[in-house]
């Protein structure tokens, strides 16, 4: 099972349609995004098997939760987590520093996704392998990652707008 993982779009529609289509190409059956989506038409572009948490930047935060009912999409917040393949992956933005840093010494997770910083980054905490996989919005190089379940290889994804 692959997982795209996306973080930082700040409404940049050509830079999520062009990820987008990586995300098929790459064959993802599901998005998890890390948040700083920033309006609800952003959020529209996303299929419904996305699952979203709030950034910083997600301002209209109502609004935004409409529109990703209107997809099929779920929110959570302050973070998220799922279990896919016998893996327990969290989520959260990363913007509040405490809770990434409780979510990372919990040991409650094999991932940890947050973005925020808008660079790619990867560690190890305990168990978890805790990776930004980095932002499509204000990056040199825009990326996003692809989980591959249940090995848990992961690949960097370049996105060309």
């Amino acid at each position: 099972m692959k997982i795209a993982v996306l973080s930082d779009t700040h409404s940049k529609h050509s830079t999520v349609r062009a990820a987008l289509d990586e995300v098929a190409r790459h064959g993802a059956e599901l998005i998890l995004h890390c948040g700083d989506v920033a309006d609800a038409d952003t959020v529209r572009l996303f299929p419904a098997h996305t699952h979203f948490v709030f950034g910083n930047c997600d301002h209209d935060r109502a609004g935004m939760a409409r529109a990703i009912e209107e997809i099929g999409g779920t929110i959570r917040h302050p973070f998220s987590h799922l279990e896919l393949a016998g893996t327990i992956i969290g989520f959260v933005h990363g913007d509040d520093g405490v809770l990434l840093r409780d979510l990372e010494q919990s040991d409650a997770f094999d991932f940890l996704f947050y973005g925020h910083t808008h660079q790619a980054k990867e560690h190890r905490k305990g168990k978890t392998r805790v990776i930004n996989p980095g932002a499509l919005y204000r990056a040199a190089v825009k990326t996003f990652a692809i989980l591959d379940l249940p090995g848990g290889d992961i690949e960097t994804v370049v996105v060309d707008p």
